[in-house]
């Protein structure tokens, strides 16, 4: 392990209620709040990485700050849904983001997640209302995923435009500073460069080539996205962010969020425990570590709070994983299910309107017209996908699912009673959805290899410690708040971490 503490074992018999109430006292609130949040970087990654990593970063972090390993999303985990629930401390059955994509029945179309569908307020929207002086900025590869955390507070959002220069939103779209920052870090210079391990002898082969060839751009963007150039470069802007808005010096509290989606893109392709995958982490240790040294140069190192956490993890390697599951081959095994059990003489109905990956929805109005019993059509649909290989449980609009306990509420906190349909399905562990050219969608299980993710809090007012008691995701938003000094988010279903907070006399 990174370090050694333990403080958990009367906490975790007492909960909040045990904790005693001088350490609920929170410090003098910190000037700047960084939230980093990179995507498929499982909890596992600190242990079995730690060799490689330096004592700047991530040994720092969870050294001097709060270390809880045991975080669970528990909900599935979609980019999209996780960084919402990070966002609004809550899951998907009440935020509303339950996948990248789902089906909107009125429309007969489907929707990609956008901060527009969230139904709940997140952190950055508090914080900006609490006082007109606070700031919000973020930082990511894809605005969606930026604007998903913050973007109703009016931030200042940066994002990967398609020629691969930051592009901004906001007040921001106009500092002449990002100019000098895109040409100092031009990704044209990366065209055809290699991508060597760190601390590869001379004249090693890369580990891959950022090919360039200019009748396809998109092949090189993509490579770009998906390696430590674009996560170094996601930091480095980061940096020119504190630098040229002089964050955590005015008069109010700046929020600075950053969703790091190289590793989740990378992951997307070559599997979550990948040589390729292994280099990512270091090479972002190497980046906190910077971070981490402006912060202190500037602000002092207790005059402001970082986070480190993740939106889901990544599952093995396609050449590892079962088979892909065709989302067309379940569709039409539960249509045939449901026909074999409910046609009538005028002949073959069509009972499954849609099936957008995990969730099933219904022809409702066909049932209607039929007098049939939705609930029993919904659990005759969960029980047939249970006989598709690689499918291994359901939860329906009723309540009814194939599972009790953990899972159940995994189940119950993944589904929304609009947007969800019918029925949500599970694979089985490390089973993927087929698309394109037989890949498979890696991610949005329950499992843990998705759900499990680190969270360290560092700074203040967070005291050094490491706690194995399980916590979730939906924890961060409260206790962020609570640092802040603002109202929680709406729809916060988390609890205040207070076993990490310390006093303004111990501080």
């Amino acid at each position: 392990m990174l370090v050694s503490r333990r403080r958990f074992g009367s906490l975790a018999l007492t909960g909040l209620a045990g904790i005693q109430a001088h350490l609920l006292q929170a410090q003098p609130r910190p000037k700047l709040i960084v939230l980093l949040i990179s995507e498929q970087f499982r909890s596992d990654y600190l242990d079995l990485y730690s060799n490689f990593l330096g004592v700047g970063g991530f040994h720092r972090l969870t050294a001097e700050g709060s270390y809880f390993p045991e975080c669970q999303m528990g909900a599935s985990t979609f980019t999209s849904g996780g960084l919402a629930t990070i966002a609004t401390g809550s899951y998907p059955q009440v935020h509303g983001i339950v996948a990248d994509i789902w089906y909107d029945r009125s429309t007969k179309k489907p929707v990609p997640a956008s901060p527009q569908a969230l139904q709940a307020t997140t952190l950055a929207d508090e914080l900006a209302a609490a006082d007109p002086a606070n700031r919000i900025f973020g930082v990511a590869l894809d605005p969606r995923d930026a604007a998903m955390v913050c973007d109703r507070a009016k931030p200042n959002i940066f994002y990967v435009g398609s020629n691969g220069e930051f592009e901004a939103l906001g007040r921001s779209n106009n500092s002449a500073w990002l100019s000098a920052f895109n040409q100092a870090n031009s990704v044209e210079q990366l065209r055809n460069a290699g991508w060597f391990a760190i601390g590869a002898k001379k004249g090693a082969p890369p580990l891959r080539t950022l090919a360039y060839d200019p009748k396809q751009p998109a092949e090189f963007s993509a490579l770009y996205k998906a390696s430590p150039f674009a996560q170094t470069a996601q930091m480095a802007l980061a940096r020119e962010i504190f630098i040229q808005e002089r964050l955590g010096m005015g008069p109010g509290t700046d929020l600075l969020t950053v969703a790091l989606g190289s590793m989740a893109l990378l992951g997307y392709e070559v599997g979550g425990d990948s040589p390729l995958m292994r280099e990512m982490v270091p090479h972002l240790d190497k980046q906190i570590e910077l971070l981490l040294g402006l912060l202190d140069r500037n602000l002092g190192p207790r005059n402001y709070t970082l986070v480190f956490t993740s939106a889901h993890g990544a599952a093995r390697e396609p050449a590892e994983r079962k088979s892909a599951i065709s989302g067309e081959f379940v569709a039409r095994s539960i249509n045939d299910a449901l026909s074999i059990r409910y046609d009538i003489a005028e002949g073959k109905r069509r009972w499954v309107e849609r099936y957008i990956y995990p969730f099933l929805y219904l022809r409702e109005s066909e049932f209607r017209k039929a007098y049939i019993d939705l609930r029993e059509a919904r659990a005759l649909a969960g029980r047939t996908a249970l006989n598709i290989p690689g499918v291994a449980g359901y939860y329906t609009a009723d309540g009814d699912c194939s599972h009790s306990g953990e899972w159940l509420r995994r189940f119950q906190n993944s589904f929304h009673a609009v947007r969800s349909g019918d029925v949500m399905l599970a694979y089985g562990p490390e089973y993927v959805e087929d698309y394109g050219q037989g890949r498979g969608v890696s991610y949005g299980s329950l499992y843990n290899y998705d759900s499990r993710v680190p969270l360290i809090l560092f700074g203040a007012p967070f005291g050094a410690d490491l706690f194995e008691m399980p916590v979730e995701s939906i924890d961060l938003a409260p206790t962020l708040a609570r640092v802040a000094g603002t109202s929680w988010p709406s729809s916060t279903t988390g609890r205040v971490l207070g076993e990490a907070l310390i006093s303004a006399a111990e501080g």
